[in-house]
């Protein structure tokens, strides 16, 4: 039967593979690659520097490539549960066609995915939706990895949560919605509208990082209310350079 591993690679940097993901690698006969167009090209460049650092010299394996379907990003309220729904139907139908396709049935085959598969992906979900469908069977393994958010606190020399006390994980779009309850440590992730600027006034301390583990690393940390504009010009120029931008940030109150 055609076996599957979904591999976390971490936030970027190729040294956050751990020993797991290097042997998971190093069985794969099939890479699958999904790509998100020109302006994240680099993206699919670093997938191929990490399998070219780790996998053994003279190992044979094939890579092979898709487009990722766009997602309705303006969706909102209602709609905005509907749009991901979409998008990963569309998505399992190509991961559905490729394993098909393009894997046999006693080879392995590996879906790449940042930081860490159980953390903000959408590859089980989909792969679960795949075996759903029942067109194609094949049994898969998850190698856990470096997220974003463990990158970020080892990066800021700060631990993610304080003695005996809670640390949610949110995106920005429940940010901006209000603080959540009952916590004051806070990680948010998916914010590609600054929802921090919403709680100014509480001036909470923030650290922030943008591509995390990459050679484009931003680092940024203080009181929300002395930094929040240096944030946001950071921001901008590193995505009108980029055309894109992945960032996660820990707001921390008193």
């Amino acid at each position: 039967m055609r076996k599957i591993y979904v591999i976390g690679i971490g936030a970027g940097n190729p040294d956050h593979l751990t020993l797991q993901a290097v042997k998971a690698l190093n069985e794969t006969d099939v890479f699958f690659l999904l790509g998100k167009g020109a302006e994240k090209s680099d993206l699919i460049r670093l997938r191929h520097d990490i399998l070219q650092e780790h996998i053994a010299h003279g190992r044979g394996y094939r890579l092979v490539e898709a487009r990722d379907p766009e997602r309705d990003r303006e969706a909102a309220g209602p709609g905005y549960a509907a749009a991901v729904d979409d998008w990963r139907r569309a998505r399992a139908g190509i991961c559905e066609r490729m394993l098909a396709e393009d894997l046999g049935e006693d080879e392995c085959g590996a879906f790449l995915v940042w930081g860490d598969p159980s953390l903000y992906d959408s590859t089980l979900a989909v792969l679960e939706e795949v075996l759903e469908r029942g067109t194609v069977a094949f049994e898969h393994e998850v190698i856990p990895g470096i997220s974003s958010v463990s990158a970020l606190a080892a990066r800021h020399r700060t631990g993610l949560n304080r003695v005996g006390r809670p640390v949610q994980i949110t995106t920005g779009r429940r940010l901006a919605e209000g603080w959540p309850d009952g916590v004051d440590d806070v990680v948010v992730m998916l914010d590609a509208q600054q929802a921090f600027r919403h709680h100014t006034g509480e001036d909470p301390v923030i650290h922030w990082g943008a591509y995390l583990g990459t050679d484009d690393e931003i680092l940024v940390s203080g009181r929300l209310s002395e930094v929040a504009e240096r944030i946001g010009e950071l921001r901008s120029e590193a995505r009108a350079r980029k055309g894109w931008i992945m960032d996660t940030y820990l707001l921390r109150r008193d």
